[in-house]
């Protein structure tokens, strides 16, 4: 473990227009000292065993597209060594899809479609014993905007919460390492800097951007009532973490 005043957090970040958003702010207001890289730009990534925690945001790549994001496979270690070694990791959308590929799981192109849009999850009975989801009322609000689906979850994974349209949305592998197929970092500006990048794709889905962007808008108060407390409880788990 490191020996700083504050404990440490790796933010693998994708792209340049997929930070860490809310999730970020609420991680730092919690006390957490964030450390981003950026391996599409060519950072190194270190060892996950010299943080105390990390956080994989999402992007527009699938979780297998290796030859355009060659740093894939590396994140994907990592992440298997952070469940290995029991560092706490929460995967966010791709980040997720990344975590149930390293762990053996499944992801494919969704079959039912993407998911846009401020969406309901459904809370299962494991979540009420998790350190993170055990607030999660059902339903709960969160941000959709994904193509993939995660058919398969690792062997010995825990489900937590799902949507109508595809069952594998909240999970955790192992002791500490969560994946949230939705976007509980994105606020409405956010969104409309996605829906000006992924107009024609979100224009093909049936979704208009204007009208998807209003939606988060208007849903930010509740986004952020359900997803503050998770934050803060993942806060929570990497000081616990880094005191054992």
């Amino acid at each position: 473990m490191i020996t700083g005043d504050q404990p440490r957090v790796l933010v693998v970040q994708h792209e340049a227009g997929t930070g860490a958003g809310w999730v970020g702010e609420w991680l730092t207001e919690a006390g957490l000292e964030l450390e981003v890289t950026h391996p599409y730009a060519g950072d190194v990534i270190k060892p996950v065993t010299t943080y105390d925690g990390a956080v994989v945001l999402g992007g527009a790549m699938a979780p297998d597209e290796d030859a355009r994001c060659p740093w894939l496979p590396e994140v994907r270690a990592l992440m298997a060594e952070a469940v290995e070694s029991a560092v706490p990791l929460l995967g966010i959308c791709l980040g997720a899809q990344l975590l149930t590929l390293a762990c053996g799981g499944a992801v494919r192109r969704g079959l039912r479609g993407p998911e846009l849009g401020v969406l309901d999850l459904a809370a299962h009975g494991a979540a009420g014993d998790d350190r993170l989801f055990a607030g999660l009322a059902s339903p709960s609000p969160v941000v959709q905007w994904h193509w993939e689906e995660i058919v398969t979850l690792p062997a010995g994974a825990t489900l937590l919460a799902s949507s109508q349209t595809y069952a594998n949305q909240v999970f955790r592998v192992g002791e500490c390492a969560w994946g949230v197929q939705g976007h509980p970092e994105v606020t409405a500006r956010i969104a409309a800097e996605w829906a000006r990048e992924d107009s024609e794709m979100l224009v093909a889905a049936g979704r208009r951007p204007d009208e998807l962007v209003a939606e988060v808008r208007r849903h930010e108060p509740a986004l952020a009532k359900t997803w503050r407390p998770v934050a803060e409880a993942f806060a929570c788990v990497v000081r616990d973490a880094r005191i054992g």
